[in-house]
């Protein structure tokens, strides 16, 4: 009886955080879908009676939004692609080397993890204007990849450490240097973790507000967190625009997570196992 009560409590429990969880993603859609006179209606309409397109269709017309997706694409998946390659060079030399200064490097790392990002913006801003990079996607792409690489490269030392040596002696017994070892031995072992990483990054990215607002005012070269803020007017908020944004914005995290799933779970607890 005390398990079947138990069970039933889980089961409850769960059940309504699933609720809490997925509504608001449910009331976005469903707002995005909404003729403009619906979305205000009172009493709530949870159910729409009638279905439209128009909010979708209106992104477009009022804004360059096929201009922000290309450009949260582009610096997104070039600041990830940087990031993966320096946090796997650099896991791989903190996993299988110990030399002077190795503890002080991996504990800056840390550190770097706690520290809340908005303290740097303004000096962050300075540097970027005395380079000449303000409104140029380069600026996002450093500063992105900068932000990255001591969490990655944390999450990849997890990964090397799993990973017998034995498997690179034997490789370079059979002639490989460390460097062909590293690449045609290594590497595809990881996948699963390198994949993790190289999505994380992207999310991350693709999420980014404050540094994109920060760094570009040309309208040419905003991103999509940026442009979702012209929804936002002085006097009013376009409901119907900005949730439409919203779900177009969401689609390609939810595809890459539905199509690595496997490598997601798979490569998580792998690196977990050890760090």
């Amino acid at each position: 009886m005390k398990q079947r009560l138990l069970s039933l409590f889980r089961f409850v429990y769960l059940s309504l955080y699933l609720i809490v969880m997925v509504f608001p993603l449910y009331w976005i859609v469903i707002t995005s879908l909404k003729p403009q006179k619906d979305i205000f209606s009172y009493p709530i309409k949870y159910w729409p009676t009638t279905f439209t397109l128009d909010n979708f269709i209106n992104i477009f017309k009022i804004s360059k939004f096929h201009i922000y997706i290309g450009n949260s694409f582009l610096i997104a998946i070039s600041a990830a692609l940087v990031v993966l390659v320096i946090a796997v060079l650099s896991a791989y030399v903190l996993a299988r080397f110990t030399f002077r200064g190795h503890r002080q490097i991996m504990l800056a790392f840390f550190i770097t993890q706690m520290l809340p990002g908005f303290i740097a913006l303004a000096p962050l801003y300075l540097m970027m204007s005395q380079m000449n990079l303000l409104n140029h996607r380069i600026a996002l792409v450093l500063m992105y990849t900068v932000g990255l690489i001591p969490f990655s490269t944390i999450m990849l030392r997890g990964f090397f450490q799993r990973i017998p040596g034995s498997l690179e002696e034997a490789a370079m017994i059979d002639g490989c240097s460390r460097w062909s070892a590293l690449i045609r031995i290594i590497i595809p072992v990881m996948l699963p973790g390198i994949a993790s990483t190289f999505i994380f990054a992207f999310v991350q990215n693709w999420n980014e507000l404050f540094l994109a607002a920060l760094f570009i005012d040309n309208d040419s070269l905003k991103t999509i967190p940026v442009a979702m803020n012209s929804f936002i007017l002085k006097f009013d908020v376009d409901w119907g625009s900005m949730s439409a944004g919203v779900v177009l914005s969401i689609i390609p995290t939810i595809l890459i997570f539905a199509f690595a799933q496997r490598f997601i779970v798979e490569g998580l607890t792998q690196g977990a196992e050890k760090g």
